[in-house]
């Protein structure tokens, strides 16, 4: 039976009690909706439910120019997307659904009125007021034309619920990020289980704002947070996105994986290279690869330090933490996908294998001779590639960057901006910032120049994270990114021919790099040096908001987005 949204919003108690999981239930399942949220652990278990994993759904990675998955597209980047997409049907269901079950929350919680004190019903309710914002923020910034309630409706009243103005829904989401920052701790001792913080509040609050493009709410919110003093960059960039690293003191927000608790990252084999027993199907691009800047802080066409030749050498350091620098271990092998080295070394036992990692030998490696480092490690390997990273929906470094670029907009050009900015870049250099010979300091300069570093530090610090889909969208830049070509190294016997025996491994030449960081390949493809692999396309006259689910347009009544 297909259910429409209006039907969740209505249904909201029978979702409920579905939603704690593995917790046991039992007898307390049996309480009614006139009942339910009567005692504190009830309650807990309600809020236990808002943290499913099928209500925190997150951008892909795939849906933009950082990727590349052979000669693969999704419904995005082929300009395929539409309301019956499944993610598009998904994400709307699931995110109603706990939008309809934090509503309860907040209506009954009085329940419990005689059990808590008033303190302690109101960080209840503001936890599930939290949710509730951060699932309104997810639809608004996807779908924009939605149904907002905050009240149970009965099922006449939510069948003629009407999309509402988008500006009054941002208001909304503000207002209950604004109770939950006022609320809710700053945070947790170490014995109690991790949920949301006022800090948590804040940062989601100026992402909602800078996405909205409200740059004074989101410079606001992203201060308040750092004013809180709780939060710190992660010593570490290439260990903070390891299963080993667990609650880091730059998580804002996110949840703990757990092997245990069958709560896993999926698709591990696709990151993991041939030689390892992995598959090394889904790459980053070519067009990620150039965005790392040079360690005079220049881009890879205007540095004299990029040498196409050795295109790894005097990068960002956080390009090699985040890509396989070639010649180099990484999971008990040597990485090198040049196609006369037809082994490679096993770094644990000394012997050399036949290098499944190099075309020539393997037919479906790597179709650009990259894979992904960022967060791969060893325990990929392990336990039937079930691996437990946290889940990190917003760090530290994104509320400095947004704080950075909300004030760029603002043309509040001053210290404090540059000052966040090299917190992150000195920390991707494994420096303090104050150290400034041992990184390329960001000086003040024009809006233009300021926002263009802004954006580049964050496609830097942020590949693989889902957060550039959401980047692309707002800075209008998806139609300009999106219809380009995705490009690969030539077959192999063109590659020895027209690249290798001319001596222009790896790349022929230096791409050019624009003002918005994008890079030109067309040279060496009009060249003949390196091949089409997929073409990307955008369709600008629609995709930047997502299609009502076409079911809710049939069975609601819903007005479609335009041009859908």
């Amino acid at each position: 039976m297909n259910f429409s949204v209006k039907t969740y919003i209505y249904a909201a108690f029978t979702l409920l009690l579905g939603s704690c999981g593995k917790l046991d239930l039992n007898p307390l399942s049996q309480g009614s909706s006139e009942t339910w949220n009567s005692t504190p652990e009830e309650i807990e278990m309600s809020l236990n439910g808002l943290y499913k994993a099928d209500f925190w759904m997150m951008d892909q990675d795939e849906w933009t120019d950082d990727w590349i998955y052979r000669d693969g597209l999704t419904p995005i980047t082929n300009a395929t997307l539409d309301g019956r997409t499944q993610f598009v049907s998904d994400w709307w269901k699931n995110t109603y659904k706990c939008i309809a079950r934090a509503n309860n929350i907040v209506a009954s919680v009085d329940r419990a009125a005689n059990l808590l004190s008033q303190e302690q019903r109101d960080r209840y309710v503001a936890e599930a007021r939290f949710v509730r914002a951060s699932q309104y923020a997810r639809l608004l910034t996807h779908y924009r034309n939605i149904i907002y309630t905050e009240t149970m409706m009965d099922i006449d009243e939510a069948m003629v619920a009407e999309q509402a103005d988008p500006t009054m829904v941002l208001q909304k989401i503000y207002e209950d990020y604004d109770f939950a920052a006022d609320k809710l701790k700053i945070s947790y001792g170490a014995s109690e289980p991790k949920r949301a913080t006022a800090g948590a509040a804040l940062a989601l609050k100026a992402r909602i704002a800078l996405y909205m493009g409200d740059w004074e709410t989101a410079k606001n919110a992203a201060k308040a947070c750092m004013d809180l003093d709780v939060y710190r960059l992660h010593a570490d960039f290439s260990e903070l996105f390891l299963s080993k690293t667990k609650n880091s003191i730059e998580t804002v927000f996110g949840f703990p994986r757990s092997i245990v608790l069958n709560v896993t990252k999926g698709d591990c084999q696709n990151y993991v290279p041939r030689n390892a027993g992995g598959w090394g199907a889904k790459a980053p691009s070519w067009d990620l690869f150039c965005a790392f800047l040079c360690t005079d802080g220049l881009p890879i066409d205007e540095s004299p330090l990029f040498d196409p030749r050795m295109p790894f050498r005097n990068r960002d350091p956080r390009c090699a933490k985040t890509i396989v620098e070639f010649q180099t271990p990484h999971l008990g092998y040597i990485y090198q996908p040049h196609p006369d080295t037809l082994t490679v070394l096993n770094v644990t036992n000394g012997a050399r294998i036949e290098n499944r990692d190099t075309r020539s030998v393997a037919q479906y490696a790597s179709f650009n001779g990259l894979l992904w480092k960022k967060g791969i490690d060893e325990d990929w390997l392990k336990n039937s590639w079930q691996v437990e990273p946290d889940q990190i929906i917003i760090r530290y470094a994104d509320v400095l960057l947004m704080y950075a670029e909300a004030k760029i907009e603002l043309g509040e050009l001053d210290a404090s901006v540059t000052e966040a900015i090299n917190l992150v870049r000195a920390r991707g250099y494994g420096v303090a910032s104050g150290d400034t010979q041992a990184y390329p300091v960001v000086q003040l300069s024009t809006q233009d120049q300021m926002r263009r570093i802004v954006r580049t530090e964050r496609r830097m610090e942020f590949a693989l994270e889902g957060i550039r889909y959401m980047d692309i969208i707002r800075w209008q830049l998806a139609e300009k990114v999106l219809n380009r070509i995705n490009y690969g190294m030539l077959d192999v016997d063109d590659l020895r021919a027209k690249v290798i025996n001319t001596g222009l491994w790896f790349f022929p030449q230096v791409p050019l790099i624009d003002e918005d960081g994008t890079a030109d390949f067309s040279a060496m493809y009009s060249a003949g040096q390196i091949k089409q692999i997929a073409v990307r396309k955008f369709d600008a006259t629609r995709q930047y908001i997502w299609p009502i689910p076409t079911n809710e347009v049939l069975t609601s009544g819903l007005k479609q987005n335009p041009n859908y």
